[in-house]
């Protein structure tokens, strides 16, 4: 937060900038009031994970439009106007990211987002500019401004009366892929989400778990269960977490292969766990079962390591 605030302090005009510290346990909100008595900051009294921390930080705001910016993102000269402006042409638009590139090699896409998010048939989430772990270099070829599945939490516009309509954040997801939910959710209502390439952001990535965290398997894994057992409607949803069953256990078996046992183990939890909140979200899935047709591809899985396409242009 110390290398980062300044840049979205410096660029953010006539923003209200608020930090919400979620139960922190350093110095960071001395650090804020010390260094930027005009930041306004929201101190959760318990870490809820992204997904409470951010429904409690957001409850008692009264602006239209969300910004939810991750604490380890540089912000640009003008990278608010070109989103802003696009939500007050389209009242349909919900949600959107800006273009969300890598920190440290600052000419690829970063992976949490890149230029846009989708899922497959199967509930597995690639961008425009990342696949999996294959990064683009950005060339322009996302500069545009299109639909999209799913925008990041990285950096994630929301308009802030969409966001309530569907009560907000999932707060049984903790983190990762809440996001998507989120997403889903507002498009059932009618919403349309947009990525705007006119907008970039810088990402580090991994600052809260790292990319290589036996944790973040176990959140991905259990959460994009979750987002189809909750969000696909009909028998469908069954058949699909069914061949989703088959290709975990593949994952899991390549862990084994490459010598990463931890993430195994973190396949097996993450299925133990979604079985355990089953009864929960039956009771949701009655709520939000999804009327939208969601994915382009029915796998990814078979598009990028069968068919060798690791770039999104590539997909058919």
């Amino acid at each position: 937060m110390e290398k980062f605030l300044p840049s979205v302090v410096a660029h953010s005009g006539n923003a209200a900038i608020y930090i919400a510290d979620n139960a922190s346990t350093d110095d960071s909100v001395k650090f804020v009031s010390e260094a930027y008595p005009t930041v306004q900051i929201i101190v959760n009294q318990q870490n809820g994970g992204y997904a409470k921390g951010y429904n409690e930080a957001l409850r008692n705001l009264s602006e239209d439009i969300y910004v939810l910016l991750n604490s380890d993102v540089e912000v640009t000269e003008n990278w608010l106007d070109p989103i802003i402006d696009r939500f007050g042409l389209d009242s349909k638009m919900v949600a959107a990211q800006p273009k969300i590139l890598d920190y440290r090699r600052k000419n690829y896409f970063e992976y949490a987002g890149a230029a846009g998010g989708y899922i497959d048939k199967y509930g597995y989430p690639y961008c425009r500019g990342r696949i999996f772990d294959t990064l683009e270099i950005d060339m322009g070829q996302y500069d545009n401004d299109v639909e999209i599945f799913w925008a990041s939490g990285a950096c994630l516009f929301v308009r802030s009366q969409s966001f309530w309509e569907v009560d907000g954040f999932d707060e049984d997801y903790f983190a990762h892929q809440e996001e998507i939910d989120l997403c889903w959710r507002m498009q059932n209502a009618g919403g349309k989400i947009r990525y705007i390439g006119q907008s970039k952001v810088y990402h580090v990535g991994g600052a809260t778990l790292s990319t290589t965290s036996p944790q973040k398997t176990f959140f991905n894994f259990r959460n994009s269960l979750l987002n189809i057992y909750k969000n696909v409607s009909g028998p469908s949803a069954y058949w699909t977490i069914l061949i989703r069953f088959i290709l975990d256990g593949v994952a899991g078996f390549l862990f084994l292969i490459k010598g990463q046992p931890q993430h195994f183990a973190a396949i097996i939890r993450a299925h133990f766990s979604f079985y355990s909140m089953l009864p929960i979200f039956h009771k949701k899935r009655k709520i939000f079962g999804s009327r939208n047709l969601y994915f382009m591809i029915n796998s990814i899985v078979y598009q990028y390591f069968i068919a060798g396409k690791k770039k999104f242009n590539e997909l058919s």
